[in-house]
């Protein structure tokens, strides 16, 4: 099967022309003006941009979570990314306690495959790490392509570990050349005040954001960066909600050392404002770290402008309002009358894209270069996916987006692909979205038309990293 993507506006990272696009099978074959070359189908992209597919680098599909789990699959959940021009996932399988790296892996590649409608990768995540399991950490990287592990310094008794278990990891990645991903906040800190709130009858929603103040990513952010630096190599935090981490970034990063970060869109559109009523309807915007008052977003989106943080992902974990998915009776109703229940997460793996673009290109005037470097490009170097994917070029895969700048959409749950009964953006409308995304040369979205495949995606194993 072959494409050809006549007249778009071609935008990577680092260059911007017009041009014809040339697929064959699943790679880009040729670049260049008025190309002429007979193909098995035409797409008129005048007056179109025509970009790298999205890569989301942060995704939990499934994930057993607070009682119930993520309502999202990888086949509604891949579907769904697709329609908002992402091409690529990473989700985090888990080595769950008593458990080794080699089962969690195989489970979650059993919940993927023959369902992801586009292709992902897979980190780990690590909940004990001892010397006699410090070789699947290398196994892992050489044999299977999962180049990056993922540890926590909160959700005590669940997944957070010591100092020394990071240690250890970072000290093993400086063998592997693995990265090192980080959720972090004071868990145990954080443990405490929720138990405080609860005892004085703190219940609501908006108590669990009162919990997990922003000093307590502060403070996490801080030590992992120290342990990284002690190690002798890179850190990525994950999920970075509060202008005060993203300061120990910005200060690490000023001291030359290899620190990264990413936000999400729903701490650069969404506000602690959203939800400080107390009313349950806030449970929709519950997730960890929390969104914080509206005054932060602006200094993270600073930070996206002069690359303190290099990417932006979803955290995309949702969970239902009102419908269980699987006949669940209740998901975030888990937490009525006690906000610690409340399942953490919040949908977005469709509208990153559309939310970025209008915030970043239109309303605040970035290049489509930028926006194309955080959605695509950085995060496809931070993960070991490029030149494979992440760009336009001769011998990449065909993960192509022809991105129309005057097809207007709006956001909803009514019209949204995510299996899930609420979107945080609700009528939210974008001036901007995907008229054709194509995967590995195949056109799986066309408008709002599926025209993809379930299972159709491949598991990617994923060189390590090449930092930005």
């Amino acid at each position: 099967m072959s494409t050809l993507i006549k007249g778009g506006r071609v935008i990577t990272a680092v260059d911007d022309y017009v041009a014809d696009v040339y697929i064959d099978g699943e790679q880009i074959k040729a670049i260049a003006q008025n190309l002429p070359f007979k193909a098995d189908r035409v797409i008129d992209a005048t007056g179109k941009y025509v970009i790298p597919g999205g890569i989301d680098v942060h995704t939990h599909m499934e994930l057993p979570f607070g009682g119930t789990f993520a309502s999202d699959d990888f086949q509604t959940g891949t579907i769904a990314a697709a329609h908002g021009g992402t091409t690529t996932i990473i989700d985090f399988a888990v080595q769950y306690r008593g458990k080794s790296m080699r089962e969690g892996f195989d489970t979650w590649l059993q919940k993927a495959e023959d369902k992801s409608a586009i292709d992902y990768g897979l980190h780990m995540i690590l909940t004990e790490l001892d010397d006699n399991t410090l070789p699947d950490m290398d196994q892992l990287v050489r044999r299977e392509g999962v180049t990056s592990f993922k540890l926590f310094t909160a959700y005590p008794g669940v997944f957070m570990v010591d100092d020394a278990t990071i240690f250890r990891a970072m000290k093993r990645s400086a063998d592997n050349a693995a990265l090192i991903c980080m959720h972090a906040e004071n868990g145990g800190v954080i443990d405490l005040l929720i138990k405080r709130n609860l005892s004085e009858g703190k219940t609501s929603p908006n108590y669990h954001a009162l919990s997990r103040p922003a000093t307590t990513e502060e403070e996490a952010t801080h030590r992992v960066i120290k342990l990284s630096e002690m190690a002798g190599v890179p850190v990525y935090i994950v999920h970075v909600s509060s202008h005060r981490a993203m300061e120990q970034i910005r200060a690490a990063r000023d001291q030359g050392l290899p620190t990264y970060g990413e936000t999400c869109p729903q701490y650069l559109f969404l506000s602690y404002e959203d939800y400080s009523d107390g009313s349950f309807d806030g449970a929709k915007y519950i997730c960890s770290p929390p969104i914080r008052e509206q005054a932060n977003q602006e200094h993270l989106w600073k930070a996206l402008e002069v690359d303190d943080l290099q990417a932006v992902s979803t955290d995309h974990c949702p969970f239902c309002m009102k419908e269980g998915f699987k006949g669940l009776p209740k998901q975030k109703e888990l937490g009525k009358g006690d906000f610690s229940k409340i399942p953490n997460g919040l949908p977005g793996v469709e509208n990153r894209l559309h939310l970025l673009y209008q915030g970043g290109v239109l309303e605040r005037g970035w290049s489509m270069n930028r926006f194309v470097q955080l959605v695509s490009t950085a995060p496809a170097k931070l993960m070991g996916l490029f030149p494979r994917k992440g760009t336009i070029a001769v011998g990449s895969d065909a993960d192509v987006v022809v991105w129309d700048p005057n097809r207007k959409h709006t956001i909803s749950a009514k019209t949204h692909f995510m299996r899930v009964d609420y979107n945080p953006y609700e009528g939210m409308t974008v001036d901007g979205s995907p008229a054709y995304v194509l995967s590995r040369g195949k056109v799986i979205f066309e408008g709002d038309q599926f025209t993809g495949k379930s299972g159709d995606g491949r598991f990617i194993k994923r060189n390590t990293y090449n930092l930005p």
